[in-house]
This record gives C-alpha cells, sequence and structure tokens, in this order.
C-alpha cells in the first residue's frame, strides 16, 4: 500500500459517533505490539517519545533523533502511522514546512500539530497559527501525500480550571473553524473533559474531533454520542508500562 493510500485510508477511520480509538506509542517495539494487537492506526505521544529517550516534552528531543524513530515505526508496521509533532519544531510557516516535508519522508501520513508558543508562553494567535497550517498543507500537496494534520488546540489544556473552560468555547469553536478552513484535517481539544463541551465542539466542528482520555474524561461511548471522531490516550500507556516495569522489578527484587 502506497503512503498517499494509507493517508487516505486513515483519513476514513475518523467517524464521528465512531471513533477511532488510538493508543498512543512510543517507539518501533511500542508500536508493533499495537498493530499486532489489532489496531488499525498507530500514533505518538510527544511526552512518551521524549521520555523514552530521556528527554523532557515540549520539542528537547532532537528533531534529527524524532525522524528516525518516526522512520523506524513506519518501517516496523504496515498500518498508518501518525506522529506528534508539537509545534513543528519552527515557528515561521516555511521553516515548518520544511520540517513537516522531512517527516513524510520518514513514511508517516499524520501530524498533530498544536497552537501553543512552544518555549514561550500562550498560544499563537488564530491568524499565524492558520498560516502554519497552510504552510503544512502545501508541503503536504507538494510530497503527494494527503497528510491528516491534527490541528491541535491548547486552550482548555493550559487552563487548569476546568470550571473556567465553558468561557473557552466561543474562541475554540472560532479556532477550529479557522484551522479547517487553512488546510486542518482535523480538530484536537486535549484538556476538554466535559461532556457537554465537547459535544457543543463536535456539533461546531466541519472535521473530525479528538479527545484525550485523562483523569475525569468521559467513556469511549459517551464520547462517540458525543460525536467525538478520535480517541487518543497521551503519555497514559507510556507510564503504565513503565509503572508495570517497575513493578515487576519490585517484586523480583523482594523474592528469595
Amino acid at each position: 500500500m502506497t503512503q498517499a493510500q494509507k493517508a487516505h485510508d486513515f483519513a476514513g477511520l475518523h467517524v464521528a459517533g465512531d471513533p477511532l480509538v488510538l493508543y498512543n506509542i512510543w517507539d518501533a517495539g511500542s508500536a508493533k505490539a499495537v498493530a499486532d494487537a489489532g489496531a488499525k492506526a498507530v500514533a505518538t505521544g510527544s511526552w512518551s517519545v521524549a521520555a523514552a529517550q530521556g528527554y523532557s516534552d515540549g520539542q528537547a528531543i532532537p528533531l534529527t533523533m524524532l525522524l528516525q524513530i518516526a522512520s523506524r515505526i513506519a518501517a516496523t508496521v504496515d498500518i498508518p502511522v501518525t506522529i506528534d509533532f508539537e509545534g513543528g519544531y519552527a515557528e515561521a510557516p516555511e521553516d515548518v514546512a520544511a520540517n513537516v516535508a522531512r517527516l513524510i519522508g520518514t513514511g508517516a501520513i499524520g501530524i498533530n500539530f498544536e497552537d501553543q508558543v512552544v518555549g514561550g508562553s500562550g498560544l499563537h494567535s488564530t491568524e499565524f497559527q492558520c498560516e502554519r497550517i497552510a504552510a503544512v498543507r502545501r508541503a503536504s500537496d507538494a510530497e503527494g501525500v494527503p497528510l491528516f494534520i491534527n490541528a491541535r488546540t491548547d486552550l482548555f489544556l493550559k487552563e487548569k480550571d476546568r470550571a473556567k473552560h465553558p468561557d473557552l468555547l466561543a474562541e475554540a469553536k472560532a479556532r477550529g473553524a479557522a484551522y479547517a478552513a487553512s488546510g486542518a484535517s482535523g480538530f484536537f481539544v486535549p484538556g476538554l473533559v466535559d461532556r457537554e463541551l465537547i459535544g457543543a465542539i463536535c456539533a461546531a466542528a466541519t472535521v473530525p474531533v479528538n479527545v484525550m482520555m485523562m483523569g475525569g474524561a468521559p467513556t469511549v461511548s459517551e464520547l462517540a454520542a458525543a460525536g467525538v471522531g478520535r480517541v487518543s490516550h497521551g503519555p497514559g500507556p507510556y507510564i503504565e508500562a513503565m509503572s508495570a516495569l517497575g513493578d515487576r522489578f519490585r517484586a523480583l527484587a523482594g523474592s528469595p
């Protein structure tokens, strides 16, 4: 199957009311384990990929290393691979586009692309983020791969007081609409766990909505009923796997 066909098939897996469930991986080994268990696609989480190599999140892992990891994952599994590309490892649209072209060269067919200012504070303006998304889409078109651009807004993730999340709804809807008009394939709202607010985002969106499972989040079936098209698990799988590894050693060390 060609890379372009994988990208096309991956987009088709996003169905409102019957969401694609992604159990995020961090390297070729974890990708193969999830693929062998029957996954239709695999997705990295930036926090997990970085932690697995001893780095912190926030583009601390070198881009060359990330590209190598992405290449190994894509070479190891036959299913679609989407990479959490954070802020694209650049700010200027043309630099982001160049980095995305390199990522497409690894065999990846999708990215998460966030609007927070990596290494800074706050979010990029809607207008500037739209320029960045449009540049990614042009790079994708030039490579002949219909890259799935999962446009992420950090509005809710940055606001730790969930009681204030309703106040962010209007801006989130506006960003989602603008990102879709600029070439985004999906809209990712990590940090949002209120089922009614999620439903409102889904009702307004023209592209599939991605919700991340975290404490307080609705169940997958509840998210499906709200109209969600994609459910991901962020760093959870890595944290659980590393915890289990430590538990096994502690049990072994404490045995006779």
